[in-house]
């Protein structure tokens, strides 16, 4: 599974971007897809993800703003992102695996496949 990543850019404060996540070779639609997002000298966050029947989960930080979803026919992840704040800046990767256990769901170290990484800068 080849997972790429794009949609980054710079917005400013308050504005909203959607990241989009496209697989190849593999189906995804019985994976649970993930975003993560990195600081430089941090470790990777957990953002979000969306399980096959589309539960969704979020980290407290963005639960409110960011929306996670999936289109399976598009083998594609999303991840709208409104009312940007300067602290969401960071480079954002999305995930899948198709073993991942519910309480697992949040750790990176879980995930087998990963897109390259989407900067977004929010400026203040």
């Amino acid at each position: 599974v080849q997972l790429q990543a794009f949609g980054g850019g710079l917005v400013q404060t308050g504005g909203s971007l959607r990241l989009s996540c496209t697989a190849s070779g593999r189906s995804l639609s019985r994976a649970t897809l993930a975003w993560f997002r990195q600081v430089q000298g941090q470790e990777r966050e957990f953002v979000a993800t969306i399980r096959p029947s589309h539960s969704t989960i979020y980290a407290d930080s963005v639960k409110g703003r960011f929306t996670i979803s999936r289109d399976n026919a598009k083998n594609t992840v999303y991840l709208q992102m409104d009312s940007l704040k300067p602290e969401d800046t960071a480079l954002y990767y999305c995930a899948a695996d198709f073993n991942i256990i519910l309480s697992s769901i949040g750790r990176a170290d879980q995930y087998n496949y990963w897109g390259q990484g989407t900067l977004v800068t929010v400026s203040s």
